[in-house]
Parts: C-alpha cells; sequence; structure tokens
C-alpha cells in the first residue's frame, strides 16, 4: 500500500494567502479595470446629456461640443499653449518650493523636540491663517509679479506636506526604536532605514493635498495682473462673458489636478507596495 505525501504550505505562504481572502471578503473588492476613467467619464456623460436635452441651459453651463469649438478657437488663434505652460511653471516651481521646504521642516522639528519648539508653533499657526488672506501683505512685500505669486503657492503647499510627515514621523512605532538601540544601530541608520521609510506614507498623503493646493493658489494669484496663463485668460472671458472658454479654463485646470493626484496614487501605491493594506 502507497501512501501519498501532500507537501506543506510553509506558514508564511499560508499566512499570505489567507490574508489576501481576509481583504477580498471584507475589503473593498477586486481592482476594476479602467476604474481612473469611470468617474470622469460618467460626470461628461451626464454633462452632456443635461444640455443636450435642455437642461442644463448655456447661459449656465456651456455644451462639452460649444467648450471642444472654444478649445479648438483658443489654442488656434489665442495662445492656449503658451497660457497652459506659463501656469504650469508657476505651480511647478511653487510647488516643489512648498513640498522641499516643508518636508525640510517635518523632519526638523519630527525628530528633535527643540526644532519642534522652534517650528511647530509657527507652523499652526499659519495654518490657522488662510494664505489667500494674507496676498494683499505679500503684494505689499513683492508686488504683483511672478515672486508674489510663486511664494503664495509654496507656502500654500508648504503646509499640507509638513502636517502629514510630521504626523507620520511621530506616529513610527517606538518598539522600532528600543529595537535599534538594542542591535546598535547608529542614529543615521535609524533615520535612514526606519524613521523616513515609515514617514513616506504621511509625506505622501500629504503630496496629494499640495498638488491640489498649489492648484488653488494658482487660480487665485493668476487674477493678479498676471499677463500668460489660465487664470489671464479666464479674467479676459468673464470680461467678454465668454462662458465657453470659462469652462474652458475650468476643465483644464481640473485635468491639471486629476492627472497630479492619480500620479501621486500611482507612485504610493508603488513605492508602498510592501504595506499590507486593502488597497493592495
Amino acid at each position: 500500500m502507497t501512501t501519498t505525501v501532500h507537501p506543506v504550505a510553509p506558514a508564511a505562504e499560508r499566512s499570505r494567502a489567507d490574508s489576501r481572502v481576509v481583504r477580498r471578503r471584507l475589503g473593498p473588492g477586486r481592482r476594476i479595470r479602467f476604474a481612473f476613467w469611470i468617474g470622469p467619464v460618467l460626470a461628461l456623460a451626464v454633462w452632456a446629456a443635461g444640455s443636450a436635452s435642455g437642461v442644463i441651459k448655456p447661459a449656465i453651463l456651456s455644451a462639452p461640443w460649444d467648450v471642444v469649438i472654444a478649445f479648438e478657437d483658443q489654442w488656434v488663434h489665442h495662445d492656449l499653449l503658451g497660457n497652459i505652460l506659463s501656469s504650469l511653471e508657476r505651480s511647478a516651481i511653487g510647488l516643489t518650493l512648498g513640498v522641499v521646504t516643508g518636508a525640510v521642516l517635518a523632519v526638523v522639528s519630527g525628530l528633535s523636540r527643540f526644532g519642534e519648539s522652534l517650528i511647530d508653533g509657527p507652523i499652526q499657526i499659519k495654518r490657522s491663517v488662510p494664505t489667500l488672506a494674507v496676498i494683499p501683505l505679500f503684494i505689499a512685500w513683492f508686488g504683483i509679479g511672478q515672486e508674489m505669486k510663486i511664494i503664495t503657492i509654496a507656502l500654500i503647499s508648504l503646509v499640507p506636506i509638513y502636517i502629514h510627515t510630521h504626523n507620520g514621523l511621530r506616529s513610527i512605532d517606538g518598539r522600532y526604536a528600543e529595537l535599534a538601540e538594542t542591535i546598535g544601530i547608529s542614529r543615521g541608520e535609524f533615520v535612514r532605514h526606519v524613521v523616513l521609510p515609515g514617514a513616506l506614507p504621511g509625506f505622501l498623503l500629504g503630496m496629494r493635498f499640495a498638488v491640489t493646493s498649489s492648484l488653488l493658489g494658482l487660480v487665485v494669484v493668476e487674477q493678479y495682473n498676471a499677463v500668460a496663463g489660465i487664470g489671464h485668460m479666464i479674467t479676459l472671458a468673464e470680461q467678454y462673458g465668454q462662458t465657453d472658454v470659462i469652462v474652458v479654463g475650468l476643465v483644464i485646470y481640473g485635468v491639471f489636478g486629476y492627472c497630479a493626484d492619480s500620479a501621486v496614487r500611482l507612485t504610493a501605491r508603488r513605492v508602498l507596495s510592501w504595506r499590507q493594506t486593502l488597497e493592495g
């Protein structure tokens, strides 16, 4: 009589399989193909149906096909590409300055009680004061040129990066520090291999808020004496009552924000693939 011996899966593999089953049963479910486009396409369909049926009046919101015609006209006759590049340049420079400054301040404040005593209080005060409310002061300090616009966008982007990165640093399990002291690794190695990777989810969440905040700041600052940019185009369209051109600008802002946020989410999914979460 022969006995068949079935190989037993290692405990680690069984644990991973069990966790995947639990996430499928209790979590959000399997990933949907082309989920990125479902929401925007549905919104566009509702917009088109409302315009075609007359529910949405052209005086309230231009139809999608009118917006496409206005987009083509702006592209061919009014240098829409130049306006887009000008807006992207302002947003990118301001966002970069805000992200770098916010991340540095968060690391200094998060890893040092002395740094926190110097930095955290002013940041929290700034957090309670809307940046858009201090634009008149910025105009008095920096004028109404490019410098004021970039500084405003940077300041708006700085706060979410600081808040979420600082929270990520302080939320790291203290047992990791005890383990690091036990095995005798240096403070630099601890920061590089434990603290910074542990704070990365908070930083990436802050990036999502910072990207949308930078666009909010861009919309506002481009109303002030801008000679190029999407906001400048919208301001001119408002003066001439061109609602279709206004919608073109709003759609472009929306596309900027949606694509940037999706890029950050995709980066987070790849960089943080080691985490066992419902997203995985």
